[in-house]
């Protein structure tokens, strides 16, 4: 394949020395023959108008990681339908057009978890309330769930999630983060938590007969992964496979070589 250098990528946020998006990024770029660029960035919100200005022809996009994913809305040119519609861009692409906003998270979400078996689903507990649980909800709609609980410690930002859930046709309705057993009776349970917190319901999945997705990924397992009583979850370093090979897709336009993303993810 002809090479193509001087292009530039990265994966922004705050804190970010932890992500392993430049391995996986890098990792497609060599099995590609691309002489490009992936770094991780410490940008908070306040920094990110200056740093979205401030790019030049160079770069093709940018992955973007918490707290970023709503900030960056105000500052693109166009905005595609399903991230205005859960208020969630994790990939910003440049070209002609302007920057262009999207959301890989959905599809990192729905793959993982029909990689490990689960391909449609009735019913679901998200916890959390940011912008990965409203991707959550846009997956679990992949999935055909029709009935979700939303657990968060603030009600109006589970509301908030209930709401982006009612514009999927989902049913939804708000808890608070106290780990009840009966809402982990579902058939998903997925995690946008740290993995600190979530591991306050370690005491309640004992008898828990669902797939759980975790979409933490650092340090794995987490404490809820590595207590979930079924052999159906999917990790966040799965997602973080699967919303990369998308963005690598979109970025680059050849197919993700996804056997050596993987190997690089493996690797570390």
């Amino acid at each position: 394949m002809t090479s193509v250098g001087g292009r530039r990528a990265a994966v922004l946020g705050s804190p970010i020395a932890h992500s392993l998006s430049p391995v996986i990024h890098r990792a497609a770029y060599r099995a590609l023959g691309l002489d490009w660029t992936y770094e991780a960035i410490a940008v908070t919100p306040e920094q990110l108008p200056e740093f979205i200005a401030g790019m030049d022809d160079a770069w093709v996009g940018l992955s973007l990681t918490m707290p970023l994913k709503e900030s960056v809305l105000g500052l693109l040119d166009v905005v595609d339908g399903v991230a205005a519609r859960i208020r969630s861009v994790n990939t910003v692409l440049a070209g002609d057009g302007g920057l262009v906003g999207t959301n890989t998270d959905v599809i990192g979400m729905v793959h993982a978890l029909q990689e490990v078996g689960l391909d449609s689903a009735a019913s679901a507990t998200i916890l959390g309330a940011g912008a990965t649980a409203r991707s959550a909800v846009a997956a679990a709609a992949a999935l055909g769930i029709t009935e979700i609980s939303i657990c968060a410690r603030r009600r109006d930002a589970a509301l908030d999630v209930c709401a982006v859930a009612a514009e999927f046709g989902i049913a939804a309705s708000a808890h608070g983060l106290e780990p009840v057993p009966s809402l982990l009776a579902v058939d998903l349970v997925i995690s946008t938590l740290p993995g600190d917190i979530a591991a306050h319901w370690v005491p309640v999945v004992a008898a828990v007969t669902g797939a759980l997705q975790d979409v933490s990924y650092y340090p794995w397992p987490t404490p809820l992964a590595a207590n979930w009583p079924t052999p159906v979850i999917a990790s966040g370093r799965d997602l973080l496979l699967w919303q990369a090979a998308e963005q690598v897709q979109l970025m680059t336009g050849f197919e993700p070589p996804i056997p050596q993303m993987r190997a690089a993810l493996d690797a570390v």
